[in-house]
Order: structure tokens, then C-alpha cells, then sequence
């Protein structure tokens, strides 16, 4: 509470130097903007909001909430594919023809310094500004990952970070793992307890998701594949280190034999059939732990932070974030929307409807979402969040993560050593990225 009640103080500070800056600026904003001051006219703009296919309530809540609050400015959703490549080479394809279509669109936590490399999104700086939003205010990991070049190019909306899950009925809360040492004793004590066939499940497959664990085995030993000055750091003692306990852990017999086939799906699956112990996931491992259509150990679920290394805890970055169109037409109007989503009220809206994990760290506070998600209540939860780490910051991202992806694996099959893996991600990465 300590820490929340100083933030608290940090922002009010800030929000009281923003209302001057603000009456400062807003002669300067209306002069270039004079025809699009946003909601507040007796013209009516429809905006159009992109992103992927939500099951839940949450952004129809949110939209419907929004167009009450700003009459005057209509929201137009635009379904793009639920798979989220697709959905990337989509909104590629229509930025580089310069479309105006859409004015807001959803980013994955790794598409911001791409997509500002490219010239496809509006920076958010002067908004943010003007309206004094302060970027202390939300979780550091995803503001972190939605600047590029010292701008902010995104603002995130919601988030996920990789955490570990346990069976309570066969680990106390006393004796959860805080080191990957003691994961591995405590993943042999529980195998073959209860029905468990493994100790523990994680995703060693060669995709995406392994770039995630290696990020939080590097992280937790101190190392780092990219720097803040992006400068490429990964051939590093802390760096191989961590490489090395997770090839460890891939190895060793508390998981399954087949390990290297394992996603998101296959461990989840696993898990909720009373398979495995202990887990490393995403959020929604908990709700699908717990709901007893499906799980065999609804009731019996603990969630905590990933076990450290010997720099702490680290859990790699997930989530979303909306940014704006570079070539809109109605900029003020997607900015208003755009705030109201990752502002605290449509944040709420989506966490209470959609079941998502607000990125503004108060909101962890508000009774009323705590009675709709009962586990953001959960120390280890929040904790989880604090720790979140994001991946590596490149506007060729993709390039980057196939190397780490191809270097890991071979290392977590023995085909070369962490030490050579660390050197080749340096060397080809090093030859790779774009800056």
C-alpha cells in the first residue's frame, strides 16, 4: 500500500504539471487540428477500430461505453484473423499502401518498434501530454515494450506474463519453488503423486513460445539478448547461464520425454488433466485450471511468480496494445478512443467483462474487478506481473525471434552447447537487426 500511496502522489504531481503543460499546448493542438477536436462537436466521425477476434464481452462493453461517453464520435469494429501472423501480414499489407481504413488498431506486444520502424503508426507523446497520462501510472514492462526510439508509440491495454502454476494438493503454499533448483526438487518429489505422470510442463517447441521461456531463464540469471540502446548483449556469462538451466530443465526426467513438442496447448492440457504438478503458463491457465467443465483439478490451483535465477524472478512479456494510424484522417477522434481503452475506465470495463489483466497498477485495487477475476487478488499473481520482462525490442522482430528460436532449440536437443548458442545468437543477430 506504501508503494501504491507514492505512485498515487508521483502521478497527482504529474497530473498537476500536465494541466499546465496542457493549457500550454492546447493552442498549439488546435491550430493544426482545428477541425478535428473530437467528440465534442455537433458533427459526427466514425473511427474504425482493428484488431482479433474477442470472445469475451469485454470490447463490445468498452465500445458501448465509450460512444455514451463521446456522443459524437462512432466506432466501426473491423475483425481482423484470429491468428495472430495473419493478423500481422494484414495490417503490414494495408500500411504500406498507405490506407486510411482503419484508424486504431491492436498491436501483440512485439509489433510496436516495427510497425514505428515502418512508419505505419502516429507517436502518442504529444497526446499524452496534453492530457496528462503518465506512463509511471502503468505496468513497466509493457510501456517499455511499446516504446521505440525514446517515443511512445503504442499504449497497452491489457497483459500476460509467463507464471508458474501448482497443483495445492500436492504443493503447500509454503514449499512452492523459488529457484529453477528447487522447481527441479520439488517437480521429482510430486512426479507420479496424485495421477501425475510429470513433475513439469513448460513449452520447449521450436516457436514463439520458446523464445519466451529462453527470455525468462536469460533474464533470471542477469542476462539480456538485446539491450536498452539496442545493442545486442546475448553472448554473455549471465546470458549462458541461463540458456544452460533451461536445457537442464528440458532434460531433465521431471518432464515429458516429448518436451520439445509441447505448446501452449499440449501443456494445458496436460495440466488440467491432473498430468503434471507444476506448470509454466500464461494467466489463462488459471481460469482453465479451475473451470470444472473441463479441468480435473478445478479448486486445487496455486499461481506464483517463475522461479529465480541468480538475478530474481523474470517472466517474458505478453499482452496487447493499441496504437494509431499514421495516415488517419480523424486523429484527435482515435486518440479519444484510444485513451479511453487503456485508460483506466476501459481497462475496467475489460477486465470486469473480458476477464483481462489491467496494465494501470491501481486497478488492482478496485473491488469491483477483484469480485470478477478473485485470482488478480493472488500475491503470487501480482507479483508474476511486477516481473514481467519484455522480449527483445527490434523492428525486424521476427527475423530475431527465428534465430533464437532455431539457436535455443538445437541447444535443448545438445546439438551445440549454450556457450555456441549464445555466440551464434551474438553473431547473427548482430548481423541481422535493424536498427
Amino acid at each position: 500500500m506504501k508503494k501504491l500511496k507514492k505512485i498515487s502522489k508521483v502521478i497527482s504531481t504529474s497530473l498537476a504539471l500536465s494541466l499546465v503543460l496542457a493549457a500550454c499546448s492546447d493552442k498549439e493542438e488546435g491550430s493544426s487540428n482545428s477541425n478535428n477536436s473530437g467528440g465534442d462537436k455537433d458533427e459526427k466521425v466514425t473511427i474504425v477500430y482493428a484488431r482479433g477476434k474477442d470472445d469475451t464481452q469485454g470490447t463490445t462493453a468498452m465500445v458501448e461505453a465509450f460512444e455514451k461517453k463521446y456522443p459524437n464520435i462512432n466506432v466501426d469494429f473491423k475483425e481482423m484473423p484470429a491468428d495472430t501472423g495473419k493478423q500481422h501480414d494484414a495490417y503490414v499489407t494495408a500500411f504500406n499502401a498507405n490506407s486510411d481504413e482503419i484508424d486504431v488498431v491492436d498491436l501483440d506486444v512485439i509489433w510496436p518498434a516495427e510497425f514505428a520502424q515502418a512508419g505505419f503508426l502516429m507517436p502518442l507523446d504529444r497526446f499524452m501530454e496534453k492530457d496528462g497520462i503518465n506512463p509511471d501510472d502503468y505496468n513497466q514492462g509493457a510501456i517499455t515494450a511499446s516504446k521505440f526510439k525514446g517515443k511512445q508509440w503504442a499504449l497497452p491495454k491489457f497483459i500476460d506474463a509467463g507464471m508458474l502454476f501448482y497443483r495445492t494438493d500436492l504443493v503447500d503454499e509454503g514449499s512452492v519453488p523459488k529457484t529453477w533448483d528447487e522447481l527441479l526438487a520439488k517437480a521429482k518429489e510430486t512426479k507420479g503423486q496424485g495421477g501425475t505422470q510429470f513433475g513439469y510442463l513448460m513449452q520447449a517447441k521450436q516457436y514463439e513460445g520458446l523464445v519466451c521461456n529462453a527470455v525468462e531463464f536469460i533474464a533470471s540469471y542477469g542476462g539480456q539478448i538485446i539491450d536498452e540502446n539496442g545493442d545486442v548483449k546475448v553472448d554473455s556469462p549471465e546470458s549462458i547461464k541461463g540458456i544452460a538451466k533451461l536445457v537442464e530443465v528440458a532434460n531433465s526426467d521431471v518432464v515429458p520425454q516429448n518436451v520439445t513438442t509441447f505448446a501452449e496447448p499440449e501443456s494445458h492440457t496436460a495440466f488440467i488433466n491432473g498430468q503434471a504438478g507444476l506448470i509454466r503458463n500464461w494467466p489463462y491457465q488459471f481460469a482453465l485450471a479451475n473451470d470444472e467443465k473441463q479441468s480435473k483439478i478445478a479448486g486445487k490451483v496455486g499461481v506464483a511468480p517463475l522461479p529465480a535465477g541468480d538475478a530474481g524472478s523474470a517472466a517474458a512479456l505478453g499482452g496487447w496494445m493499441a496504437g494509431i494510424n499514421k495516415n488517419t484522417k480523424h486523429p484527435e477522434e482515435a486518440w479519444k478512443f484510444l485513451s479511453f481503452m487503456a485508460g483506466k475506465e476501459g481497462q475496467k470495463i475489460d477486465a470486469i467483462k473480458g476477464g483481462h489483466a489491467p496494465t494501470i497498477l491501481s486497478l488492482y485495487e478496485d473491488q469491483e474487478i477483484l469480485d470478477a477475476n478473485p485470482y488478480f487478488k493472488e500475491e503470487g499473481f501480482v507479483n508474476a506481473l511486477e516481473a514481467a520482462v519484455s522480449r527483445p525490442v527490434a523492428p525486424n522482430y521476427p527475423e530475431i525471434s527465428d534465430i533464437i528460436q532455431v539457436q535455443v532449440s538445437q541447444a535443448v536437443a545438445k546439438k551445440i552447447t549454450p556457450e555456441q548458442a549464445a555466440k551464434n545468437m551474438q553473431k547473427e543477430i548482430s548481423a541481422k537487426l535493424v536498427k
